[in-house]
């Protein structure tokens, strides 16, 4: 890129969003996430410094003081800001400076921006009982049932984001080779398996279906959209989100239970069965192995668990 005269924060901000776009393939909601952390970062320095700020204006001070106030930020109900949503600002900041450089300009070195200590989260998933429960609540003598319950079952079977479940086609699905391809983050394609179940519902579901809309997952409920728009007929994340929630309900169960939950219930699954980290993390589209390793920690406790419960050296009287 041409070394353009042109200090200004706002500016380089939507330079840096643009190549996120268009070079870097970055979903919408990545980029409005990296706009609005970035543009917070704007708005306190323009009312610290009290100018349009620069990107001089970025430098360690600035960026010591910007961390405290949002360690020091309330929402209306006086709730701080989550320690994770203050790291995502810095994550951003760093990764617009590395964008900076790369582009020839002088600014703060991202190194020098310290990442917060985050606490492990622990890892939400269901044992397969509680899936199998979950499974059962749709009823399955409507099609809205049939598409409620291929649902569970693809998120159960694939590990599909719930991005990418409501995205999918009809036409994308082979029920031959149990495959499908999907775009996952930063546009990289993924192959996917269905599972014998799922496969079964999947296939209910769409012989019970008389419609000629593309999408694989469609909306009954609401006002009826204009026929001329297929996609005003397509399933929303927010949707499938809800649907969750209500048969977890059903199912009794008390833990809280997300598309998500269902994703790492499959990569936990997988895992306790015997397969490897590395298998896994392709059939979760992770671009990198140390985000499929979070599941580690939890089928190392269940290895520990199995060598105690059966290893005879345990079972020797001292």
């Amino acid at each position: 890129m041409t070394t353009i005269d042109n200090n200004d924060l706002s500016y380089w901000r939507q330079q840096f969003l643009d190549y996120l776009e268009i070079e870097k393939n970055r979903s919408p909601l990545t980029s409005r996430n990296y706009d609005f952390y970035l543009r917070r970062l704007g708005t306190y320095l323009q009312k610290k410094l009290g100018h349009s700020p620069t990107l001089k204006d970025i430098d360690k001070e600035n960026v010591r003081q910007f961390r405290l106030y949002l360690a020091r930020l309330r929402d209306k109900h006086n709730h701080p800001l989550k320690k994770v949503s203050q790291a995502y600002h810095l994550i951003a900041l760093r990764s617009f400076l590395r964008w900076l450089i790369k582009n020839d300009q002088e600014v703060l070195a991202p190194e020098k921006i310290e990442l917060p200590h985050l606490e492990s989260r622990s890892l939400a998933f269901l044992t397969f009982d509680r899936v199998d429960r979950l499974m059962q609540q749709p009823t399955i003598s409507t099609t809205q049932g049939l598409r409620d319950r291929a649902i569970l079952e693809m998120l159960f079977s694939t590990g599909l984001r719930v991005s990418e479940l409501v995205a999918l086609d009809r036409d994308r699905i082979n029920f031959k080779s149990g495959e499908l391809s999907v775009i996952g983050k930063g546009g990289k394609s993924r192959l996917v398996f269905l599972s014998e179940r799922a496969r079964h519902w999947l296939e209910r579901y769409f012989v019970a279906r008389k419609d000629p809309w593309p999408a694989c997952f469609i909306r009954y409920a609401g006002p009826k959209p204009e026929i001329t728009n297929p996609e005003n007929w397509r399933l929303s994340a927010r949707s499938v989100q809800r649907l969750v929630a209500k048969y977890r309900r059903r199912a009794g169960i008390v833990s809280k239970v997300t598309p998500h939950v269902l994703r790492h219930s499959f990569a936990t699954d997988l895992l306790f069965s015997g397969a490897d980290i590395r298998s896994v993390q392709e059939l979760l589209g992770h671009k990198s192995i140390t985000t499929t390793q979070i599941y580690t920690h939890v089928t190392n406790k269940r290895l520990r668990e199995t060598y105690q419960k059966f290893h005879s050296g345990n079972k020797i009287k001292k």
